[in-house]
């Protein structure tokens, strides 16, 4: 199974979100954040997060950039359960129990996304208001044209 991590090729992220994303935290779109925003909540910061910014699920913070890297899933099931909390304490799911299952098919929209892709991929998302509400894209950056060798995140991360 694959899954993305957060990546930064400089330090334009911790100038241009609210919250950064911390390098080699677990991300997933987080498109879910901005489904009911309207094109005046769209400004400075918080449009750098809705254009462009994946969600980290540690710091819940935002970054530009994600490289697909392999997962196990012991620690699939535990960002679920991550995830899960966060919707009850940000958006007022009832339980963790009843936000499992969104945020299962959260993760697993992004793990079949990344499984479509090399290790180290480098993944960007673009976002998009339109009539039928929130749109999203996503590109690709293979591997040998990053030349990701010295910057991708491997292995464990200490148990985070």
């Amino acid at each position: 199974m694959k899954l993305a991590r957060a990546i930064h090729l400089d330090e334009s992220d911790q100038n241009v979100y609210f919250s950064p994303a911390r390098t080699g935290e677990w991300c997933l779109s987080g498109g879910f954040e901005f489904s009911d925003w309207t094109e005046a909540e769209l400004t400075g910061k918080a449009r750098q997060a809705f254009v462009n910014g994946w969600l980290g699920l540690e710091t819940f913070g935002r970054v530009t950039f994600v490289a697909v890297t392999p997962i196990e899933e012991p620690e699939f099931n535990q960002l679920v359960d991550r995830l899960a909390q966060h919707f009850v304490d940000i958006y007022g799911a009832p339980s963790v129990e009843a936000a499992r299952g969104v945020a299962s098919e959260e993760l697993s929209y992004m793990a079949s996304m990344c499984a479509e892709h090399d290790d180290n991929t480098l993944l960007a998302v673009q976002r998009e208001l339109s009539d039928e509400g929130l749109r999203e894209g996503f590109s690709a950056i293979k591997p040998q044209a990053a030349e990701l060798d010295m910057v991708a995140v491997h292995g464990d991360m200490g148990g985070h």
